[in-house]
């Protein structure tokens, strides 16, 4: 049987993994053409931003547009 300190620095190790890992092929660039996981990316790129203006919130001196705003689910453009 493995140490307890140990056996509890191994699960969280591999759920940190196991998040970026997920994180990584959720968020990779698909091509051009729109796929099922576009809601999802969408959802994860707008939770990053909200925490990102929790953290750092924008300067009072920028109005809000010029601030970049992700598009609704489905609507996102691809060239």
């Amino acid at each position: 049987m493995m140490n307890p300190k140990t056996d509890k620095l191994v699960r969280r190790t591999t759920m940190v993994a196991t998040v970026t890992a997920s994180y990584f092929l959720l968020t990779a660039d698909y091509g051009p053409e729109p796929n099922v996981l576009d809601p999802i990316k969408n959802a994860i790129k707008s939770a990053e931003q909200s925490v990102k203006e929790f953290i750092f919130r924008p300067e009072k001196g920028i109005p809000e547009s010029k601030i970049t705003k992700l598009p609704p689910n489905g609507e996102e453009k691809h060239p």
